[in-house]
């Protein structure tokens, strides 16, 4: 094995500009490769950051409006969900697949503390869907099972909302276990959660009968939330969401089939598409790059062509002396596979050293879409798994660049290579 490196660095030697300029165009190619994984890998990341705040297992359910006529009724309808599409969802009707079930009410006020003064949101909220949005609390706590049975005037402001309840640079933490006041009702802040333009930066939560009774919201509710089990495809989603839509819509004299009458939010089925989505983008990335690097490795294998044109005397004189095919096979595909792997670790090295740059400059940039911070950038660096399918490719495109030129190495006839020049 000695010997084939010493042979391999005598080669290059003798030919150091070639190697170098050949060596680059796989340097380049693999370079390009990770720094577009990587800079894949980060617009994914900003793409879908949030995208994991809600419980996967979630379906989200509200009325719309009527989109054709239905048992004497025009189109243009609105449906209105109430308690009793609660009481069919939590029902034997769906128990094979729906598990917890809650409803929400809204209504929507100015909020006051001292002289200051904000317009909010409220929704009257269960405990569980604290889980089910997995909402973070900045200080206190969230409404609990015995606001509901009490019902307690307490609510939980988000963190934007509680400063500007406050004086200027007033921690929003300040606000706990003071009274606000909505309209004309005093309300405990026992919580501030972390702002969420998702949700709204002005909603705020309290407890559902509280809500429901003080503002007289009756059986009506503004939407309905469920988590489920048993459903781990497209096609079943699908189905599902068609049976419970017919069920509800049949409930309101609406049309089985009549999407827009109920419109349904299921998260699993959109993290379904967005994985989809970032499925294509990686394989389109890999294509790029690889195609940028198959112009070294034609690289490697012309320098390897006229290697071997230009050693066919030595090759010649090699045979004649005992050597076999395969000995003046490996010989060139170990020179083909070392080029490439030397010169495309270095740039491998040059792509992460790049990518933690983007981390570290475009990774900490932002732009603002909807009055909202949004990152570029997030992580954009690749893992350990890319480096090591990074070096089988090395590896595999320095065999196959070396692949031709060894074989029609092995092919020289000792008598034809000692009458070459």
């Amino acid at each position: 094995m000695r010997d084939v490196f010493t042979e391999i660095w005598e080669s290059v030697r003798r030919n150091k500009l070639r190697t170098s300029l050949t060596g680059f165009a796989v340097s380049w190619g693999i370079f390009m490769l990770i720094v577009l994984l990587g800079a894949g890998n980060g617009l994914q990341n900003s793409f879908f950051q949030g995208g994991d705040r809600f419980a996967s297992n979630t379906m989200q359910v509200g009325g719309g409006r009527t989109s054709k006529p239905y048992d004497g009724l025009s189109e243009g309808r609105r449906i209105i969900l109430d308690e009793k599409d609660v009481t069919l969802t939590d029902g034997s009707t769906f128990s094979d697949h729906i598990d917890q079930v809650i409803a929400t009410v809204s209504t929507s006020g100015t909020a006051s503390y001292g002289k200051k003064s904000v317009s909010v949101d409220i929704e009257g909220n269960y405990p569980e869907r604290q889980q089910m949005e997995k909402i973070e609390l900045v200080a206190g706590r969230y409404v609990n099972q015995k606001d509901i049975q009490q019902n307690r005037k307490v609510i939980i402001l988000p963190q934007n909302t509680a400063e500007s309840l406050l004086p200027d640079n007033t921690p929003a933490t300040e606000l706990i276990g003071k009274h606000i006041r909505v309209g004309t009702l005093s309300y405990l802040v026992v919580g501030i959660t972390k702002s969420d333009r998702m949700r709204g930066n002005n909603m705020a939560t309290a407890p559902f009968t509280t809500i429901k009774n003080i503002y007289g919201k009756g059986n009506e509710i503004e939407d309905i939330t469920f988590t489920f089990h048993g459903l781990n495809s497209q096609a079943e989603n699908t189905e599902f969401e068609d049976q419970y839509r017919a069920a509800v819509n049949l409930r309101h004299r609406a049309a089985p089939d009549d999407r827009r009458a109920l419109w349904i939010w299921n998260r699993f089925t959109q993290n379904l598409q967005m994985n989809t989505v970032s499925s294509i983008l990686e394989v389109a990335l890999w294509i790029i790059g690889l195609f940028t690097l198959l112009g070294g490795i034609v690289g490697v294998s012309n320098i390897m062509l006229i290697t071997v044109k230009e050693r066919t005397h030595e090759f010649g004189i090699r045979k004649a002396i005992g050597a076999s095919p395969w000995d003046i096979t490996k010989l060139i595909l170990a020179e083909s596979v070392t080029i490439t792997a030397i010169f495309g670790y270095i740039g491998m090295f040059l792509g992460m050293v790049v990518c933690q740059i983007l981390d570290k400059t475009v990774g900490q940039a932002s732009m603002s879409v909807m009055d909202e911070k949004i990152a570029m950038l997030v992580n954009p660096t690749v893992g350990l798994d890319v480096a090591i399918e990074a070096t089988v490719v090395l590896i595999i495109a320095g065999t196959l660049a070396g692949l031709f030129p060894a074989r029609k190495a092995s092919r020289v006839r000792p008598i034809e290579a000692l009458r070459a020049e």
